[in-house]
């Protein structure tokens, strides 16, 4: 006999009672903390979760505001006053560098300084530097921010930067910022989504970039940790819903039975995709209740529309998402990945910069401010920006009050606020053009890096085995939280 099973064998009973002295007490734990002490309902089956957070974290929730297509650093957040002064001039080549053009503007005979046509101001007791012009909300709110000025990514094109900046690599199938929050962190509420994704209309659509799952998927993570996708118009979540005629008390006997089934399967194969529809057929069942209640707005008061604007009104909007953001992470949802696009300005940026920035200017501040008045800004991080830049020379036609502006991945601008952001810092500095960062560059890896140490997280200890590898958001390239960001 086993030497271990023998001893076990031969115990008396104040031995046995020694041993599990502390079981009631762990028991009654477990029954206090529930999914916070044993994981989520949504979790990975027991021993595939890391052990998270590795620290106390300062943000339990994430709202991210991705502008598709790439805003206008120099137009919006990197003032550059210098430029007024070399209008339509050439961009030196000593600024360039032979530095790579796509193939949008590297044929043009010149490349024409365009300087801003928009008026900044420094506000806020920070005093910083922003356009005042087409976010006077936002401006309001600036001390709250954290502006970096030098963040750059090796893509040039829309979208293997917006998959860099989604995944922390440009090629398709890695698992998303929002899907690796959901994996380490796991669900605040088991009758919502712990990663939601909402698709905003812009009210200008001359060039928008396209928009798929692709960017919220889980990759090689479990398939429970893709963001689920909630839409503006009819039912947010198709076929969530029973068929006319099927009641619930059906619905919940059919389920049971497939449960039972699926965990056969799965004790049978080990497949992880047999508990991931387990557990999805379950949220779906919970999320019946859930989510009519999370989605009507009616009884939100008259001064919320007043705060958000009329559009918050409208399903669908940029106003409207940020308000049903908020819902959301007041209901425990971990991580709400918000899309607006638009943003490509290759042409006409004096008709249709306006626009953007007043689909998201009110309802920015408004969120911040909301969030706030109900005690959830400190433990919430936003996040806004895009893919990349846009170039200081001109694209096509140059006027005083009309220009395009290319890709640009050498420096563009974003900003965080809450969730242990230290408020009222700029970090970062470009040159004259804002062409090269000459001071304080922060890579791709470096925001994701801050992020996740902002949920508790040490970023180079988070991974995932797949395919013999230990994969993690960063890669494998060396990256560091941005302490000055930290407050």
């Amino acid at each position: 006999m086993n030497p271990f099973t023998e001893h076990r064998l031969l115990e008396n009973r104040r031995q046995f009672f020694t041993r599990g002295k502390h079981a009631l007490g762990y028991a009654t734990l477990a029954s206090l903390l529930g999914d916070a002490f044993t994981g989520s309902a949504s979790a990975a089956p027991a021993g595939d979760r890391p052990l998270l957070p590795h620290f106390l974290p300062t943000a339990k929730h994430v709202i991210y505001l991705h502008m598709v297509g790439g805003p206008s650093q120099m137009d919006l957040y990197d003032y550059k006053p210098v430029m007024q002064d070399w209008y339509d001039k050439d961009l030196p080549d000593s600024i360039r560098k032979g530095q790579r053009l796509t193939t949008m503007t590297s044929g043009q005979a010149r490349f024409p300084i365009a300087p801003s046509k928009y008026r900044f101001s420094q506000v806020g007791k920070s005093g910083t530097w922003m356009n005042s012009e087409l976010l006077p909300h936002t401006a309001k709110c600036i001390d709250d921010m954290a502006v970096i000025r030098s963040l750059h990514t090796e893509a040039i094109n829309h979208e293997p930067a917006i998959c860099h900046m989604q995944t922390g690599n440009q090629v398709t199938g890695r698992p998303c910022l929002g899907s690796w929050a959901s994996y380490g962190l796991g669900s605040l509420n088991e009758n919502l989504p712990t990663f939601v994704v909402l698709v905003a209309e812009p009210s200008n659509r001359e060039q928008l970039q396209a928009i798929s799952g692709r960017l919220w998927s889980s990759g090689f993570l479990p398939g429970e940790h893709a963001g689920v996708s909630f839409r503006s118009a009819g039912d947010p979540i198709l076929f969530i819903n029973n068929p006319p005629g099927l009641p619930s008390e059906l619905r919940r006997t059919q389920l049971d039975g497939l449960s039972k089934l699926n965990q056969l399967a799965y004790r049978e194969v080990g497949d992880p995709e047999t508990h991931t529809r387990i557990q999805q057929f379950e949220m779906a069942f919970r999320m019946q209740t859930s989510v009519p209640d999370l989605t009507d707005l009616k009884h939100e008061t008259e001064a919320t529309y007043q705060l958000y604007g009329e559009d918050a009104r409208k399903p669908g909007t940029f106003a409207n998402t940020c308000l049903l953001a908020r819902r959301l992470v007041e209901r425990g949802t971990r991580f709400v990945q918000v899309y607006h696009n638009n943003w490509d300005h290759h042409s006409n940026v004096g008709g249709r910069m306006p626009s953007q920035c007043r689909d998201v200017d009110q309802a920015t501040y408004a969120l911040i401010h909301d969030l706030k008045s109900r005690g959830l800004f400190d433990e919430t991080l936003i996040i806004w920006g895009g893919e990349f830049g846009r170039t200081i020379y001109s694209q096509g036609g140059l006027s005083k009050e009309n220009y395009g502006r290319d890709h640009h991945p050498r420096c563009f601008s974003m900003w965080m606020a809450g969730g242990g952001v230290k408020g009222g810092v700029v970090y970062g500095e470009t040159d004259d053009f804002s062409y090269n960062i000459v001071k304080d560059p922060v890579h791709v890896r470096d925001l994701h890096a801050t992020i996740l140490h902002l949920l508790g997280i040490k970023h180079e200890r988070f991974t995932f085995k797949y395919q013999g590898l230990d994969f993690r958001l960063t890669g494998v390239e060396p990256a560091s939280p941005i302490k000055a960001l930290i407050a």
